[in-house]
């Protein structure tokens, strides 16, 4: 029997649902804008079976992945879980077979020979696929007319890394995607390769090097001259492995890096700058400006998951686990092994930020991302006590101006991941749309926010209602109708 009601924070609107789900013509609270067609795809995780330990971190719960597909006005939505190699071992066995977070040591036997990826991070789009990402594995690629788990993707057989990052990026000029494994060689090993595959998804440069810990490198920077990879705090080793516990713990005491390799470098090329504790996840953008290189994150001060404890024993410190949008500035001429750091707003922000897909590697001006802002109101009554746990709205941050233009999602809202979407391909930057997910904790349901990027104060153009809740979201993007021409036909709206 599967039960989920021993942990509270699997019940209400957090208990998984374990269904796929289709809408054909989706209820829709104002008017979508007519010029607003193509996909927003989202990946999440969802627990189709408990976890075998009930402190495992959430991030190793079945990927789900799901559609909103926009054409004339309308509206369809498609959800199923990734049928990974794990997800059906569980459901031939009925139960969870599994252990801790990226430990293999601690699965049942019967399962230890199989890629244990739930490939719950990222949905990306390259070469005219669809893709499901998750750091441990190799992408697994998803038809993206039905939604359907097609298998493990190598670029031909010339991707030799045995990972394959949550976040590669593309360059909007040339259309290379910058890829890259981290523990590339295996569990614990400090081997990272890089890669350079083209525009068609052949790989036509790699790059190898080694960390100096090993550590989460979630994600990098890109410039038109370098790649940028920050880690930081959490570490691993195959003893810990060998301990039965979870794959990553929090060090304090370790410094923070941010390697800087030449685009099209060998590994000997790499350089590394130190910084103090900070926890490195996520980035805005990067550029390089002759000498220097300039790098927009939104770092945390410290451990930022509760569930990746502290190796010394000391509790997870909440008060601690602030991110900031930061400037950091290297200067490859200086023989200093350290950067510039500013914190540009005093807006505590969450980390999951976005910019105009079009202006990556290059100057920006906006950034985007959810916060919670606690002049606004929370309606307890009808939401629940929530407290610290709700992101009321999202943010656009001026780096010109200095400025933060709001949006509210409302009372008993809380938001996922946004996403830019420019207005049109000529549009200039920050023209364009803010899309995202609001858990509506009083009906219990999902609903799509859609707000004009320029205008966020004004408040929603339009929501599109879904009747139960979505699965959780991780990170989402938009698809344009040319990126894949094979985008689903959405039955109803397409007629």
């Amino acid at each position: 029997m599967v039960d989920f009601t021993a942990d509270p924070a699997r019940r209400g609107f957090f208990s998984p649902q374990r269904h796929d789900a289709e809408l054909l013509d989706c209820e829709v609270l104002g008017k979508l804008p007519p010029d607003l067609e193509g996909t927003f795809v989202r990946l999440g995780g969802e627990w189709y079976y408990p976890p075998s330990r009930p402190d495992d971190a959430p991030l190793h719960s079945d990927g789900y992945i799901s559609a909103f597909r926009f054409k004339d006005g309308r509206v369809s939505f498609k959800g199923r879980y990734v049928r990974t190699a794990r997800f059906k071992a569980n459901l031939k066995a009925g139960r969870q077979l599994f252990g801790y977070y990226r430990n293999r040591f601690t699965d049942d036997p019967s399962v230890r020979d199989l890629d244990g990826t739930v490939s719950n991070t990222t949905p990306f789009v390259h070469a005219g696929k669809l893709f499901a990402l998750k750091e441990d594995s190799l992408p697994h690629e998803i038809d993206p007319a039905t939604l359907d788990t097609i298998g493990p993707w190598d670029f031909h057989g010339k991707y030799k890394s045995l990972t394959f990052s949550a976040h590669p990026k593309v360059d909007p000029l040339t259309g290379d995607m910058i890829a890259y494994g981290n523990e590339a060689t295996g569990p614990a090993s400090k081997d990272v390769f890089v890669y350079t595959i083209d525009k068609a998804g052949h790989v036509k440069h790699e790059a190898r090097f080694e960390v100096p810990y090993v550590s989460v490198m979630h994600d990098i920077a890109l410039t038109q001259k370098h790649i940028i990879f920050p880690f930081a705090g959490y570490v691993t080793s195959m003893e810990r492995l060998q301990a039965g516990k979870v794959h990553w713990g929090w060090d304090r005491t370790k410094p923070s890096y941010i390697g800087i390799l030449p685009r099209d470098g060998s590994g000997k090329e790499i350089r590394w700058f130190k910084g103090p504790e900070r926890c490195m996840m996520h980035t805005f953008n990067a550029q390089t400006i002759g000498s220097k290189v300039i790098l927009y994150a939104p770092f945390y001060d410290s451990n930022f998951f509760p569930f990746f404890p502290n190796v010394d024993g000391a509790p997870w410190d909440p008060t601690k686990a602030k991110a900031y949008v930061r400037r950091l500035t290297f200067d490859l001429n200086s023989k200093k092994d350290s950067w510039e750091e500013e914190v540009l707003f005093p807006t505590q922000i969450g980390d999951l930020g976005r910019i105009d897909p079009r202006y990556l590697t290059q100057a920006n001006r906006y950034c985007y991302t959810g916060f919670a802002d606690p002049t606004r109101p929370f309606d307890e009554a009808r939401g629940g006590n929530l407290r610290g746990r709700v992101t009321n709205s999202y943010g656009r941050f001026d780096l010109t101006a200095n400025k933060v233009d709001r949006y509210f999602a409302g009372d008993t809202h809380s938001l996922q991941e946004c996403c830019f979407i420019p207005r049109s391909a000529n549009a200039p930057e920050g023209d364009g749309y803010l899309i995202g997910v609001a858990s509506n904790y009083a009906e219990m349901r999902s609903e799509l926010i859609i707000a004009d990027a320029q205008r966020l104060e004004e408040g929603d153009i339009a929501r599109v209602i879904l009747p139960f809740r979505a699965g959780p979201q991780v990170h989402g993007v938009w698809v344009r109708p040319d990126e894949i021409p094979a985008f689903p036909r959405a039955e109803g709206i397409d007629a």
